[in-house]
């Protein structure tokens, strides 16, 4: 059976390279499709994983811990105590967390002498959040803040609100933990262009412990935010610290669970990139049917010259298999580094004049980022393949049905 099994793949190797103009053809038509399908689909999800990575670390966190009645009222009264003692035992609970952060979040009003704007307050460990996002590097003026500093840094849609600027004065008046007053007087001591586009309209940062002094909140937080090792360990992660915090009145969140708009909004958005994407297969389909059939009729008389001599139809139609595996497998691997280098080339592609300037408008960067995830190279290239393989079927039923002394006479 091996050598046999050994003799098959000879013979469908020299085949495939008796005509190499048609092989060429061949694999050229998959390389093309697997190409095309693989940087349609960076393109489309290369903005989505820069949103997502955006509002996850400066947001929402990869696994977030909640008092369980904070998602459904997100109140200073729904927070939880934050000590050394539950910080231990999150830590301990899997040993692919590799960093958290405490977080306080409430709504409260920013104002300046004239005006009030409504405003969303964060307190924030600035050395713990060095650890999920680069919020330093967004600071158009000033610094940011340090612990046990009565400052605040603001977004700078909010400071344009309200014109302020670093060394100002902001006014933060609301309402704290249990009804109590919260308000007080901050000086500005940075401003920045955040990353999301809504915190860059009405956030304001300080400390962690200042802010929990101002809301009469000390020693509670209303988020502890969590980073696995890596992005594929979030659910095995959460499902840890689940188990670990039974009983505690606790709830443990994914991201998915969270932004739960964000990815609806990401399936519509992406219907349309799937349905072309869905054309694009139709229309590789049909061109590779014309091009095995052609293949297929310039070797009839070939195939009946070798069921003439004796080949049997099975092992006929098992090098023909083989043959169409090796050109399969030529072209998906060729289309996945071809196109990984051309993404490679392009990445990100950068936006100029007007349309530049209308992304900025929208709070983004002129960019238009590429997608380098594992799953859309393979999956494309096994898309394809099995089309690809579908299509090589038709030789395989000419064979099977061929006659052969009208194909030895073609």
């Amino acid at each position: 059976m091996g050598y046999a099994m050994k003799t098959y793949l000879k013979l469908a190797w020299r085949n495939i390279w008796r005509n190499k103009r048609r092989t060429m053809i061949t694999i050229s038509a998959i390389v093309f499709a697997v190409m095309i399908a693989i940087i349609m689909q960076s393109v489309n999800r290369g903005s989505y994983e820069v949103m997502i990575d955006r509002m996850v670390s400066f947001n929402t966190g990869y696994v977030q811990i909640q008092d369980y009645r904070y998602k459904e009222e997100s109140s200073l009264d729904n927070s939880f105590r934050y000590d050394d003692e539950l910080r231990e035992k999150v830590l301990n609970s899997d040993s692919r967390i590799d960093h958290i952060a405490p977080r306080i979040e409430t709504f409260m009003l920013a104002a300046n002498h004239m005006s009030t704007r409504g405003s969303i307050v964060f307190g924030k460990n600035p050395e713990k959040e060095k650890q999920f996002n680069d919020i330093e590097n967004y600071l158009t003026e000033g610094r940011l803040f340090e612990m046990n500093e009565e400052s605040a840094v603001i977004a700078r849609g909010l400071a344009n609100r309200l014109q302020l600027s670093v060394s100002d004065t902001l006014v933060l008046i609301g309402q704290g933990r249990f009804g109590m007053s919260a308000s007080g007087l901050f000086e500005i001591v940075g401003i920045l262009d955040h990353p999301v586009r809504q915190l860059n309209d009405n956030g304001v940062f300080m400390a962690l412990d200042t802010a929990q002094y101002l809301l009469s909140a000390d020693g509670y937080i209303t988020g502890l935010i969590i980073a696995p090792r890596q992005e594929r360990q979030t659910t095995a992660v959460a499902s840890s610290l689940t188990d670990d915090l039974d009983g505690m009145e606790l709830a443990v969140y994914t991201w998915p669970e969270l932004l739960p708009e964000l990815l609806e909004l990401m399936e519509m958005d992406l219907a349309t990139p799937r349905l072309l994407t869905f054309v694009l297969y139709v229309v590789i389909g049909f061109g590779f049917l014309g091009t095995i059939l052609t293949m297929t009729l310039e070797r009839m008389k070939e195939f009946g010259i070798l069921l003439s001599v004796g080949m049997q139809r099975l092992k006929l139609a098992m090098v023909l298999f083989i043959e169409m595996l090796f050109i399969s497998i030529l072209g998906v691997v060729i289309g996945m580094a071809a196109a990984w280098l051309i993404l490679v080339l392009i990445d990100p592609i950068v936006l100029t004049g007007d349309a530049a300037q209308a992304v900025i408008d929208m709070g983004y960067d002129p960019i238009i980022p590429m997608s380098f995830a594992a799953d859309q190279f393979y999956r494309q290239g096994l898309f394809v393949f099995l089309i690809a393989v579908a299509v090589f079927i038709f030789p395989l039923l000419k064979i099977s049905r061929l006659n052969i002394l009208d194909a030895a006479r073609a």
